[in-house]
């Protein structure tokens, strides 16, 4: 990893949330504004801030240079409850881990062929949430799902960083995560912890996943050691165009 600097070596932080992926049970309300992701559920506190709201906020919906090309040949997936379906990548799978879901929910993860998590769906997600905590963020990409409007509010899928800058281990001090949300996009100088989930029956859903640069599975692209740099990758580029591509089941 070249040029990590304060946000791609804090950026580690990643590993921490990617590895709670493989030991979540069914989502639970959560009682406290932790950094959760619905995609992820659930993560550890968040670590204390120290005044951190001389970090300006920065927003980017699209990063210099030419992102790569999305994958040849794409796929349809049906949930299995047969009420949603997106498009992926034929190269990667799609695994069912509905069995460590709450009965009649979907829990479903994508990985790469070389076997690394890039985002999981989840449906019957508890989305109430309390914000007692604001942390210096970034918006990284934004784009509305309008297939998934409930109600007439559109969620959108975001690439969004929060910035702990009082901890000292670089497992901690960045969260970055992808994913649907129906929360309002952040603004102002700080945000509530990152919590993806958009609107949907009966309660709400989540699809997304975490960014982490120092991740060594196979076939990682070289030289991708910030998260705008991975924003133009062709990873990055596919998974946006499979989340963004998730629609009510015939659509």
């Amino acid at each position: 990893m070249r040029r990590l600097g304060a946000i791609g070596t804090a950026a580690s932080a990643g590993l921490l949330v990617a590895a709670l992926l493989g030991a979540c049970g069914a989502p639970a309300a959560p009682v406290s504004p932790s950094p959760s992701m619905p995609t992820v559920p659930p993560l550890t506190s968040a670590p204390a801030t120290g005044g951190g709201g001389d970090v300006p906020p920065t927003e980017t919906s699209s990063g210099p240079g030419t992102p790569a090309p999305t994958a040849a040949n794409w796929k349809i997936f049906k949930t299995p409850d047969g009420k949603l379906q997106f498009d992926y990548p034929a190269e990667w799978t799609v695994k069912d881990r509905s069995a460590e879901a709450a009965s009649g929910a979907v829990f479903l993860e994508v990985l790469n062929p070389h076997g690394k998590s890039l985002a999981t769906l989840r449906t019957d997600v508890v989305t109430g949430a309390e914000c007692t905590q604001r942390i210096p963020y970034s918006v990284l990409d934004l784009v509305p799902v309008p297939a998934l409007a409930q109600q007439g509010a559109t969620p959108h899928f975001i690439f969004e960083l929060r910035l702990y800058p009082a901890e000292k281990d670089p497992m901690k001090a960045n969260v970055m995560a992808y994913g649907i949300s129906s929360a309002p996009k952040p603004s102002g100088p700080d945000a509530c912890p990152i919590f993806h989930f958009f609107t949907w029956p009966p309660s709400g859903a989540s699809f997304g996943g975490v960014y982490n640069p120092f991740d060594t599975t196979p076939g990682n692209e070289p030289n991708v050691d910030t998260p705008e740099a991975y924003r133009n990758t062709s990873e990055y580029q596919d998974i946006r165009k499979m989340v963004t591509s998730l629609r009510p089941a015939g659509q």
